[in-house]
Formats: C-alpha cells, sequence, structure tokens
C-alpha cells in the first residue's frame, strides 16, 4: 500500500494542498460584506484574485468576527481577513499581509456633543466595540474604562447612532464612506496598523508563500489601489 501511495505522488502532484481553504470574514462593507447570496468587497477581491492566481480552492463565509476570528485559531487550512496585524497576535497565525495599511479612529454621532482632543480625554466615555476585534484589546491596552461590547460591528454602529454609547473605533477608510450616509463624526485617532490574511499555525509554509507572492504581484501592479477606488477609498497616504 505504501508503495503504491508513493507511485501516486510521483505520477500526479502530490498535494499536501488538495485540500480547500477556507476563509473567514466578518460583515464590514466595503471591505468584506454580503449583498444577497454574493460575498464582495474590498478585500474580498483581493483575496479572490489571489486564489486566482494560485489556482488553489476556497471558501469565503462570513459570520460575527468572534467566530471567524477563533476558527482561523484552531481550525487547520483556515484563514481570517481582515486581520490587524500587531505584537500580540503576530506570533498566533501565519501572515498574508497587507490587504490595506489603515488608522483606526473614534467616530461619535453628530450632535452628541462628545468631544475629545486625544485619547486621555477620550477615556471619560463609553466606547463601543466588538468581541474578538483587535481594538478591544487596543482600547484596553490604552487604559478605556468603560467599554461596551457587542458581536459584531453594525450592533456596534447601532448604539451608536441610537446614543447608547458615546464614540467607537473604526477604521479611516471605511469612515471616508460612512460619513456620507450616516450622521457621525471624527473624534481622535486611535491607532494605525497593517491589515492581512491571518491562518491558522499549521497553515503550509509554501503555501503561505505563494499567496505572498501573489499579493505582492497585486500591490506591484496597482491591481489593490484599483479595487480600493473602485469601492470609493482613497489609499494616498
Amino acid at each position: 500500500m505504501k508503495k503504491l501511495l508513493l507511485l501516486a505522488c510521483l505520477a500526479l502532484p502530490c498535494a499536501a494542498h488538495a485540500q480547500t481553504i477556507n476563509f473567514t470574514t466578518e460583515d464590514y462593507a466595503p471591505f468584506n460584506y454580503r449583498e444577497g447570496k454574493e460575498i464582495k468587497g474590498a478585500t474580498v477581491e483581493q483575496v479572490e484574485k489571489v486564489m486566482a492566481a494560485i489556482g488553489v480552492d476556497y471558501t469565503i463565509e462570513v459570520m460575527p468576527w468572534a467566530r471567524a476570528f477563533s476558527l482561523a485559531r484552531t481550525a487547520p487550512m483556515t484563514c481570517v481577513f481582515a486581520t490587524a496585524h500587531n505584537s500580540a497576535r503576530d506570533p498566533l497565525f501565519k501572515w498574508v499581509e497587507p490587504l490595506l495599511i489603515d488608522r483606526n479612529i473614534l467616530i461619535t454621532r453628530k450632535g452628541s456633543g462628545v468631544t475629545a482632543g486625544n485619547l486621555d480625554e477620550a477615556k471619560k466615555y463609553t466606547v463601543g466595540t466588538q468581541r474578538e476585534d483587535y481594538t478591544e484589546t487596543i482600547l484596553k491596552e490604552k487604559g478605556f474604562p468603560k467599554l461596551d461590547v457587542a458581536s459584531d460591528f453594525n450592533a456596534t454602529l447601532r448604539k451608536l447612532l441610537s446614543g447608547r454609547i458615546d464614540m467607537m473605533p473604526i477604521s479611516e477608510l471605511y469612515y471616508d464612506k460612512l460619513k456620507a450616509d450616516q450622521p457621525v463624526e471624527m473624534v481622535t485617532v486611535l491607532s494605525a496598523q497593517p491589515m492581512g490574511i491571518a491562518c491558522e499555525k499549521s497553515f503550509p509554509d509554501d503555501l503561505r508563500a505563494k499567496m505572498q507572492a501573489a499579493l505582492d504581484k497585486l500591490i506591484a501592479d496597482g491591481d489593490q489601489q484599483k479595487i480600493f477606488l473602485k469601492y470609493g477609498m482613497n489609499l494616498s497616504d
């Protein structure tokens, strides 16, 4: 039997990666979101182009962030995106990046009366975020005492708009789009970080390298910038 398996591997590419790569993400437009039965967004398109370039089967599933993140921590051949790469998360995953370089800002509802010139002044307010989101860790590390943790981004945004929380962190790129549709305004900058694809620790190194090379080419060719412009986001520094 072992000889037969060896012959099969010699005759065909003995794909250690014949199985499908499972991507998890959250509903966080315009980066990754559902539109009817379709999953789309600026980071989704990058993942799709990367996977098309390397010719490996994959799935993408939208779910609450805490579950998406947890699956990528524990399930083989699973990756979560777009994930902030910081020192705490660095050893937890194998990384393919950047899908974008982003700043996170704190925003409030227009007319709320909430003002803060810096993070220390912002700490007197109740700040909402999502469970297991990296902004929850940042807020805790920076000593924010009054946190309201919801299941997903949309739940946090609803609380902000209804006045149940004072502020929430948000991608600056997303804010540029959100403020055209919602009565929100910026308060102050929270953090800056690269966002990438984070894969479970046993993910094959050669497969990760192929994905990274495909993403590097996407960036070098200008295709990443075109994708973000398509979704109305400005990538200029």
